[in-house]
């Protein structure tokens, strides 16, 4: 499949999460990823470094995950960009409540500030627009997530999304990096191999 068809199917993903976005009530949206699920917690183990991101407003809210893990201990990182065109970086997230240590970045999100510890996660929380059953991934299309799996094989990536954003298949293209794990309101997929 094309380019084209891989944005077309972006674009239809992103209209279609947004109006199911839109039409849940606000309290709804807190309460669907209010605390990881316990087959998720299996694959969390303690001490580990917990990658997350900041969410736009239609994206599967991690920022409940992030309180949950740093009342359990962990580290936290979120990613954090120098320019637009700079590599994604993952830094020390340290108020999760609060969120007093970000600073807005060059995509307008959130991000840790310039002075914040860089870290490579071992569990990393990846937001998606699209999902198959079998862990590929439809992100935004800047390939920021996929380049720093690469760099980093070891690092358990789970896609965190909305029900509605599974999918049959989407087109694979050499760089794409596959998930280990998704997690919806309704359900866990995978782990897979």
């Amino acid at each position: 499949m094309s380019e084209k068809t891989k944005q077309e199917l972006r674009q239809a993903l992103r209209t279609a999460r947004r109006e199911a976005v839109t039409a849940l009530p606000e309290s709804m949206r807190a309460l669907v990823f209010h605390r990881p699920p316990a087959p998720l917690l299996e694959l969390v183990p303690l001490g580990t470094v917990i990658g997350l991101y900041h969410a736009n407003p239609h994206e599967a809210p991690p920022a409940s995950y992030a309180k949950f893990f740093f009342e359990r201990g962990h580290t936290l990182a979120l990613p954090r960009f120098e320019n637009r065109n700079s590599a994604m970086q993952f830094a020390h997230f340290g108020d999760p409540f609060e969120e007093s240590d970000l600073e807005t970045g060059p995509f307008e999100l959130m991000q840790p500030a310039e002075d914040a510890e860089i870290c490579t996660p071992d569990i990393l929380f990846v937001p998606l627009v699209g999902f198959t059953e079998s862990g590929q991934r439809l992100g935004q299309g800047g390939g920021h997530y996929d380049r720093w799996l690469e760099a980093n094989p070891e690092t358990f990536a789970i896609g965190l999304g909305w029900d509605g954003q599974l999918v049959d298949a989407i087109p694979a293209e050499p760089h794409d990096r596959n998930l280990h794990a998704v997690v919806t309101p309704t359900r866990l997929y995978g782990p897979f191999a």
